[in-house]
């Protein structure tokens, strides 16, 4: 039995799909490129925005046509199939399956079914999200875990909450179990997963441990060691504390490298995405982490466009931007997600609009990088090497501290090891480096 897997969206998607991964193998499906080979096609799906919305419907029609000439199983998941459930096989009636965020654990009943060739059971939905026991990619040495799943913080413009629920936190046990696991089986990096990370909160026996604590339980257990770097995604401006600034600055196995989103400069726009800080709050924590843990880069989300931002609105981003000098941004512009608070506001903006507006966001921001980024070039970096390059085979590829790309001539048997290297030189977003001895 053979599958095919495309994953849309974010870093928790991509986890989750490592999990659904690790459930195929058990089961005896082997992965395969090639539709003709398969026996079940998952397409696994994102609701943030509709251009991804849009390239998901567009996969399901292209797998559902082959359908006609290729004996296979078509099954949806993810938060579309969450937010339209089996209204998606109404429209592409060539869908076998729709499995919604809470109904991931009926995957293994589903998989003996189609091994079986029969049709499964009820897929019974769960009352709260489960969280996998292991995301490891195979190969990899890098690796998502997942500690918390959903958001509170409805933000007007946000889907999440309505297709990923409530926030739930997972235990410290079972985060500690994955992470031993994971570097039992290599992997060196791991990067800590939510929607909202800084909202981690698990409670036991009246007593309650928040993101901090459980920041510093990785850093100082004996499981945890075993990896050579932690990173985390994603990061709430309001809900990063100072207690968490301060365990970031005390333990060097935590990244130099943290992803703050903004989403925009205007405090009138602000309120109005509910985002609960004005910009000199953001701008206080931001420079509050660049003091306090030295070489430690930003990088954020803008969005541009919303309902009723103003020329001066914009500029108020502009600026914010050109003082806090992100290393990189995700930048893009609004579009109504249905069901959102948003979506239903008056002075929507056109595209063209908006487009315009964005296109001045990302060029502000390509200079920004690129002055960044030669302001660290002669410096040293610690980089955990990837793999061969995709341009070049006798250059590998590594990924440093502050999440930046570099290039640099090494062996091949150094994949999956951390070495220190120098910054020579840019092309684009990506350093030449040297290896230092």
């Amino acid at each position: 039995m053979h599958y095919l897997i495309e994953t849309y969206g974010c870093q928790m998607n991509k986890a989750e799909s490592a999990a659904l991964e690790n459930l195929l193998f058990e089961h005896g499906f082997a992965k395969t490129e090639q539709v003709e080979e398969s026996n079940l096609v998952i397409i696994n799906t994102c609701s943030v925005r509709i251009s991804a919305e849009n390239r998901a419907w567009g996969r399901i029609a292209h797998y559902a046509a082959l359908k006609r000439s290729c004996k296979f199983t078509l099954l949806v998941c993810g938060c579309m199939a969450e937010r339209l459930k089996e209204d998606m096989k109404k429209k592409v009636p060539g869908i076998d399956y729709v499995l919604g965020t809470f109904q991931k654990s009926a995957f293994s009943t589903l998989l003996a079914a189609i091994k079986e060739n029969r049709i499964p059971e009820v897929l019974e939905e769960t009352p709260a999200y489960v969280f996998a026991p292991s995301h490891l990619e195979a190969g990899s040495f890098s690796s998502y875990v997942p500690i918390m799943h959903g958001c509170n913080n409805f933000c007007s413009y946000c889907i999440v909450p309505y297709v990923r629920g409530r926030e739930l936190s997972r235990s410290p046990e079972s985060i500690l179990k994955e992470i031993k696991a994971q570097s039992e089986m290599g992997i060196k990096e791991i990067t800590l997963l939510g929607q909202n990370v800084n909202s981690y909160l698990w409670k036991e026996n009246g007593t309650s441990y928040n993101f901090a604590w459980l920041l510093k339980l990785l850093a100082e257990s004996g499981e945890a060691r075993l990896v050579e770097r932690i990173r985390f995604l994603s990061s709430h401006p309001k809900d990063l504390s100072e207690e968490t600034i301060d365990v970031l600055a005390a333990f060097p196995v935590f990244a130099r490298h943290i992803h703050l989103c903004v989403q925009h400069g205007s405090d009138r726009i602000l309120e109005l995405m509910n985002r609960r800080y004005t910009s000199a709050q953001y701008i206080d924590l931001a420079e509050k982490i660049i003091k306090r843990i030295p070489g430690t880069s930003l990088s954020t989300d803008i969005l541009v466009g919303f309902p009723g931002e103003t020329e001066e609105d914009l500029e108020a981003t502009l600026e914010l931007m050109k003082k806090l000098r992100f290393a990189y941004a995700y930048m893009y512009y609004y579009n109504p997600r249905e069901g959102t608070l948003a979506a239903k506001m008056a002075n929507q903006i056109d595209t063209a609009t908006k487009k315009s507006r964005l296109a001045r966001v990302i060029a502000l921001q390509k200079e920004i990088s690129k002055s960044v980024m030669e302001t660290m070039l002669g410096t040293e970096a610690n980089v955990l090497i990837e793999g061969p390059s995709k341009r070049r085979k006798d250059e590998m590829i590594g990924r440093t501290d502050q999440d930046m790309m570099a290039v640099f001539r090494a062996e091949p048997s150094l994949t999956g090891t951390f070495k220190r290297i120098r910054l020579l030189a840019l092309n684009g977003n990506t350093f030449k480096a040297e290896l230092v001895s």
